[in-house]
């Protein structure tokens, strides 16, 4: 039992590593529309074909994209569980922005400026 914790948590930190990167990121949210080649993810990536395909082995070392060849080329999709879990980190991330909006706002109201707090407290 504690063996297989150890390999799950193992798994996720590895998981979460291979998230660890916007262009990973933003190659996931391009392939949630459907299949690219490398081609089409360096065009609107606009990044040179090397780092593209450099990204793409660490995501497809994790499986969190297969490929698929046609001819010459090589589609690449992604696990729609991959999705699931990029919308949570959306839906965390929107929950953080609101109560640091939120935060902002309370310090506007109560007057409290950060530039001038510091000297505030000086002249005191």
């Amino acid at each position: 039992m504690v063996r297989t914790r150890t390999v799950l948590q193992g798994f996720k930190a590895e998981l979460f590593k291979a998230l660890g990167h916007p262009v990973r990121i933003r190659i996931l949210e391009l392939l949630r529309d459907g299949e690219r080649t490398v081609s089409e993810l360096q065009a609107a990536l606009a990044i040179d074909a090397s780092s593209v395909s450099q990204q793409l082995a660490v995501l497809r070392a994790r499986q969190l994209v297969t490929g698929r060849k046609e001819g010459t080329s090589v589609y690449y999709s992604a696990d729609p569980q991959v999705f699931a879990l990029l919308d949570i980190a959306r839906s965390i991330f929107d929950s953080h922005l609101v109560a640091l909006q939120a935060m902002a706002e309370d310090s506007t109201a109560a007057g409290i400026d950060d530039d001038l707090a510091p000297e505030a407290a000086r002249t005191s």
